[in-house]
């Protein structure tokens, strides 16, 4: 359900509710709304959160385009972008936080007086999380299999944590070229022998779908897995992947996808409402 009508006008709510939302194709599932609203109760904040779901319309990037306008002039503080928007949406926007140009990709977008900014909360929700669950874990050499949207923000979230060698693998080897290119700090490189860059890592990532519900099955060979080897997961739905029941059957720390969504959310949240999330609230409702 719109919280815009054909006019543009709010409907159902007060003077003083914060108007956010979520744009993108096929989030009818989404979990963000009900973190979002049951974080802005738990805080007083009136607070309410739309789904924008694309999917099936002509003219995707025109029907963007539009919604923008729409929840702009209807007041809203910001929308969250989702696939397949999140590169699309940087030309419809005025500025972009140096971490969203950065990675690429932008998930938030905060509407202020000066017009549209973008910002990527996707690296800064996996960095929360992978301290959460994987304190203490070495990043010295960490290899990651995908470089899509998802693999860009969990490889800046390395640059930022101090990884000291990061590789990235993956079948579209143009994709792994460009990734790396962007990132800072010269740490990041493209590898082409899976088995081989493994044997000396630290940790590993999974920042493809291999996993999640339709696209079953591991993005490795599980027999390359070593108990002193922490793999972390972008996948949480399912929060327990195959690959991450394997890597704990055999003693790896692990760290799933959900503290991701999570603390995406939360940083999102901070951003539309000026309010910091209570991050453990936020896990313990998830």
């Amino acid at each position: 359900m719109d919280a815009v009508s054909s006019g543009g006008e709010v409907q159902g709510t007060g003077a003083d509710t914060v108007l956010t939302g979520l744009i993108g194709m096929d989030i009818q599932s989404s979990r963000s709304p009900d973190m979002h609203m049951r974080e802005a109760a738990a805080q007083g904040i009136a607070l309410r959160y739309e789904l924008f779901d694309l999917a099936g319309a002509d003219h995707a990037a025109a029907n963007l385009a539009a919604t923008l306008d729409t929840v702009q002039r209807a007041g809203f503080a910001g929308v969250n972008i989702t696939h397949p928007f999140k590169q699309s949406v940087m030309a419809l926007l005025d500025r972009l936080s140096d971490e969203a140009r950065a990675i690429g990709a932008v998930n938030t977008v905060v509407f202020v007086a000066e017009g549209r900014v973008g910002y990527n909360t996707d690296s800064s929700g996996f960095a929360e999380g992978f301290e959460r669950q994987l304190v203490g874990a070495s990043v010295d050499r960490v290899v990651q299999i995908g470089a899509g949207g998802a693999g860009a923000a969990t490889a800046m979230a390395m640059v930022n944590l101090g990884c000291r060698d990061l590789v990235i693998i993956d079948p579209q080897g143009d994709r792994a070229d460009d990734l790396v290119s962007r990132l800072p700090g010269n740490i990041a490189r493209v590898g082409r022998d899976l088995a081989g860059e493994l044997s000396g890592a630290s940790g590993l990532i999974n920042a493809t779908p291999v996993g999640m519900e339709g696209y079953p099955g591991t993005p490795v060979d599980t027999a390359l897995l070593r108990p002193d080897l922490w793999v972390a997961d972008v996948v949480y739905f399912p929060l327990e992947t195959a690959l991450l029941r394997a890597a704990r059957a055999i003693g790896c720390r692990t760290a799933h996808g959900g503290d991701m969504a999570v603390f995406q959310a939360a940083r999102a949240f901070d951003l539309f409402t000026g309010h910091r999330a209570d991050r453990e609230r936020m896990a313990a409702n998830f």
